[in-house]
C-alpha cells in the first residue's frame, strides 16, 4: 500500500481545518482521489467493515437514499443530499486511514492549531496586517470562526487529558504546559472567537475526562469533580463577560416564548427547534424529503428569519427531511463513536472520548455536520481522535516524530 502518497494527504487536510472552506474541500477531495490512487483498498475495506461505525453509516445512507427514492424533491434536494453524503464519507475515510496515516493527520492538525493561537496572541498584543485565510482565526466571523472556536476547544480537552495523565505520572512542567494550553483557549472562545457553545463543551468534556479515567475509583472521581466545579464557579465568578453571555442567552429564550422575534442567537434557536419538532411531529416516518426543511421553514418561520437554511441541530434537519429513522440514524453514528471511546479504557480512549463529546454537543447546539464550513473540519478531526482510539498500543506516543520525541518515562503509572 503506497501509504507515502496517503499521509501527507491526510496531513494536509488537517492543516486545512482552521482555513476556509473551500481549500477544506480541497483537502478533501485530494484524500479521496490519494486513496483510490494508492491502492490497497481491499485492506482498507476490510477495515472499514469490522469496524462498528460501518453499519450505523450504512443505515444512514441507505435510509438517506430511500427517501431520495420515494419522497418529494427540491430546488435544496441536490445540495442537502451532497451534505448527507458527506457526512458518510467524511466518517469512511478517517476510519479508513492506516493507524501512521491517522498520526500524520493528527499531526496536519496540531500544528496548524497551535500555530494558530500563536497567530491570535501576536495579533492582539503586537499587531500585523489581517490576513485573509486567517480572518475567521483571528476575528469572529460566522460559521467558520465557530468550527475554529471548536477545534480550538477540542485541542483544549486533549490538554486537559494530557495534564491528567501528566499528573499521575508526576511531570509537572508537561501539567504546566496542559494547563497555559487549555487557559489560552478559554480566552480565545470567551474574548475573541466567543463561542459560548464551545465554553459548554469544554466544560463538559473536562468532567467527562475526570469521569472517564476514575469510573472505577469514585472516591478520586468525587474528589476531581468538587476540585473540578470549583475551578469552574471561580471562573465563571471572574468572568462577567460570560456571565452575560449566558443571562443574554436565557433573555433570549425568554423572549422568544413570549412571541418576540429577533436574530438573536437563542431566539433563532427556539423557533427553529419549535417548528423542526413540528415538522417531524407531522411526518415522522420519512420526513418531508431530503432538501425538505427549507421550504417548511418558509412556511412555519417567522418571516425575518427566513434566510436560515439549516436548523443549528443536525438531528432535527436530518429528521424534518427523512423523518424518526432519519434523526436516529444520524444520531447513532456519533453515539457509536462515544462508546467506542468509552470502551477504551486508556489516554487514548480519553482523548476520543473527549473529541466525540464535543462533537455531540456542536451538533446539537450547531450545524456541526450538515454545515460543510464546521462539518469539513471537526467531524474529520474527531474521526481521526477515533481512528487512534482503534489502533493497538499507545498510538498518541508516535505524534512527535521519533527523533524529537522525549524519552519515556521509566515506570510510569496507568493511567
Amino acid at each position: 500500500m503506497k501509504s507515502n502518497i496517503v499521509r501527507p494527504a491526510a496531513m494536509f487536510w488537517g492543516l486545512t481545518v482552521f482555513m476556509p472552506v473551500g481549500v477544506t474541500y480541497v483537502a478533501a477531495v485530494l484524500l479521496l482521489i490519494t486513496l483510490f490512487a494508492a491502492g490497497g483498498l481491499r485492506e482498507r475495506a476490510i477495515r472499514l467493515r469490522g469496524n462498528p461505525m460501518w453499519w450505523p453509516v450504512i443505515i444512514y445512507v441507505a435510509w438517506t437514499l430511500i427517501v431520495l427514492a420515494i419522497g418529494p424533491h427540491y430546488p435544496q434536494t441536490g445540495s442537502n443530499l451532497g451534505h448527507g453524503l458527506r457526512i458518510a464519507a467524511t466518517v469512511l475515510m478517517a476510519l479508513a486511514l492506516t493507524d501512521e496515516e491517522a498520526i500524520w493527520a493528527l499531526r496536519g492538525f496540531w500544528i496548524i492549531g497551535l500555530v494558530n493561537i500563536v497567530m491570535i496572541g501576536l495579533y492582539y498584543s503586537v499587531g500585523f496586517p489581517m490576513l485573509e485565510p486567517w480572518r475567521g482565526v483571528l476575528i469572529l466571523v460566522g460559521n467558520k470562526s465557530i468550527s475554529n472556536a471548536l477545534l480550538f476547544t477540542i485541542m483544549a480537552a486533549t490538554a486537559v487529558v494530557f495534564g491528567l495523565k501528566s499528573l499521575m505520572e508526576h511531570r509537572p512542567w508537561r501539567v504546566l504546559a496542559a494547563l497555559a494550553l487549555v487557559l489560552a483557549v478559554a480566552a480565545i472562545i470567551t474574548l475573541t472567537l466567543i463561542s459560548r457553545t464551545s465554553l459548554l463543551a469544554l466544560v463538559i468534556a473536562s468532567a467527562a475526562a475526570c469521569v472517564h479515567k476514575w469510573r472505577r475509583q469514585l472516591k478520586l472521581l468525587a474528589v476531581a469533580m468538587v476540585v473540578g466545579g470549583a475551578v469552574v464557579a471561580v471562573g465563571l465568578w471572574n468572568s462577567p463577560g460570560v456571565q452575560q453571555k449566558f443571562e443574554l442567552g436565557m433573555h433570549e429564550i425568554e423572549a422568544a416564548q413570549a412571541g418576540s422575534v429577533s436574530e438573536g442567537s437563542w431566539v433563532v434557536r427556539y423557533y427553529m427547534y419549535r417548528d423542526t419538532a413540528r415538522m417531524i411531529i407531522d411526518r415522522p416516518l420519512s420526513g418531508w424529503g431530503i432538501g425538505g426543511w427549507t421550504e417548511q421553514w418558509h412556511l412555519r418561520g417567522p418571516k425575518l428569519l427566513a434566510d436560515y437554511n439549516m436548523p443549528h441541530n443536525d438531528f432535527l434537519w436530518m429528521g424534518s427531511q427523512a423523518g424518526v429513522l432519519g434523526s436516529l440514524s444520524l444520531l447513532a453514528i456519533v453515539l457509536t463513536a462515544i462508546w467506542i471511546a468509552w470502551r477504551r479504557d486508556d489516554v487514548a480512549g480519553r482523548y476520543a472520548f473527549v473529541a466525540t463529546l464535543i462533537l455531540l454537543i456542536a451538533t446539537s447546539l450547531n450545524s456541526a455536520l450538515r454545515d460543510a464550513q464546521i462539518g469539513l473540519s471537526i467531524l474529520w478531526v474527531t474521526m481521526v481522535y477515533l481512528r487512534l482510539a482503534q489502533a493497538p498500543g499507545d498510538s498518541w506516543s508516535r505524534l512527535l516524530p521519533q527523533k524529537l520525541a522525549p524519552s519515556p518515562s521509566p515506570a510510569p503509572l496507568q493511567t
